[in-house]
């Protein structure tokens, strides 16, 4: 079978990287194996410089510019983590670099490509508007073009991370990988094949993007809306990369946006690594379906840690409330001295810890001599949450749950 790219590129992509780019560890990860039933190892990419598994792939591209290609510079698209992979890189390669992103990019996004040393041009709303500007200026400035996925020396440089996992884990049966273009899953496919002939690729994409499934079924489900993946929400799978995944991944699987929050989540408190939504996709597919990798040995890539400090919370708190960690109950009572007093005190003598309060009285919905108390309140657990409310009930209170996920 002859493909695009081959073990001998991953081979000499794996020479160019040899000190360059850190050699990342892959780990047994006992906690998660606990929770998902497999034997699970994550490969930490988040521990790059720039915290993502993208400047494998940009700087064995760089590195196969000739002298006079580096003396026009270089252009790439993106919207994350393969820009500051190419600034990152051409800087110190004294590559002159632009990078087009499109204007809705977060400025922290913007400001760390900056400070590599690239050049930035704000263009366009779309991912695909800025890919037709940097396409302009590779034309017009003569520029490389440095293309984030659909090309041979990124895609082998992606693969140099499965090469490196069944190096440290020699026995696994199965690797997780999340799939945006599909370079990463393309390179780490041929790595992974040439070594073990008979492990199992499986690539994940979040359901409101699914594209290479799409391009593998023949189908056309829509590619919209806001992800938390947002490294892989891409509208368009490369054309080398899909001739890659058709001949050599077993299966892609598609994961929802609850899947990705618990992943995330567990990353930050089983593993103590904080991965972007992106980059947690293989433990979101562990998650959603546990029974299919039950006691195998199964590998997942951390691709990137990239995410927004709010966006984290954000996250640990949703899945406090999903937990029923955090709970909310609201009571219908007298609006009179010393009601709320012993609300308070019996709720701490049940173990609860009152975090909010919302006391609400002019609301037609509302007794005239009455008054609606919205407390939020901390749990050992689901069933500590269940007790506390029969508590309630037993204690003659008008008091129901809020279920902030259906609205009522």
């Amino acid at each position: 079978m002859s493909l695009p790219v081959t073990p001998a590129d991953i081979a000499a992509a794996r020479h160019v990287l040899t000190g360059a780019v850190l050699r990342t560890p892959t780990l047994p990860a006992p906690r998660l194996s606990a929770i998902t039933g497999a034997h699970v190892f994550v490969k930490y990419e988040n521990l790059q410089v720039t915290a993502s598994f993208k400047e494998r792939g940009a700087l064995v591209k760089l590195a196969s510019l000739s002298a006079e290609e580096r003396a026009h510079g270089v252009v790439a698209m993106s919207a994350g983590n393969h820009a500051q992979a190419v600034a990152y890189h051409a800087a110190r390669l004294g590559i002159r670099a632009t990078i087009v992103m499109p204007k809705f990019t977060p400025i922290v996004k913007v400001a760390a490509t900056e400070a590599h040393g690239a050049r930035v041009v704000l263009h366009g709303e779309t991912v695909a508007d800025a890919s037709e500007e940097a396409d302009r200026l590779a034309r017009a400035e003569n520029l490389v073009w440095v293309h984030p996925y659909d090309d041979r020396h990124v895609i082998a440089g992606q693969g140099s991370i499965a090469a490196e996992m069944l190096e440290d884990a020699p026995d696994l049966d199965v690797l997780l990988v999340p799939v945006g273009g599909g370079g990463l899953i393309s390179g780490m496919a041929v790595a992974a094949r040439h070594i073990r002939p008979d492990i199992e690729l499986i690539g994940v994409e979040t359901t409101l993007y699914p594209s290479m499934w799409n391009a593998l079924h023949q189908q056309s489900l829509p590619c919209e809306g806001t992800t938390l993946a947002e490294g892989i929400a891409v509208k368009n799978v490369g054309v080398l990369t899909r001739e890659i995944v058709s001949a050599l991944v077993s299966d892609v699987v598609l994961v929802d946006e609850p899947t990705f929050e618990r992943a995330v989540n567990l990353f930050l408190t089983q593993q103590k690594t904080l991965a972007e939504g992106a980059g947690a996709g293989g433990l979101a597919a562990l998650l959603a379906e546990p029974e299919r990798y039950r006691g195998r040995n199964v590998g997942l890539v951390v691709s990137g840690g990239n995410i927004d400090p709010r966006t984290v919370a954000s996250i640990m708190l949703r899945e406090l409330e999903r937990e029923e960690r955090i709970v909310s109950f609201r009571f219908s009572m007298l609006d009179r001295p010393g009601e709320l007093g012993i609300i308070s005190t019996l709720l701490g003598k049940l173990g609860a810890n009152i975090l909010e309060v919302e006391h609400k009285r002019h609301f037609l919905d509302v007794h005239a001599k009455g008054a609606r108390l919205d407390v939020t309140v901390e749990t050992r657990d689901r069933s500590h949450a269940d007790k506390v409310h029969r508590s309630l009930l037993a204690e003659g209170m008008d008091v129901v749950r809020i279920d902030w996920q259906s609205g009522n």
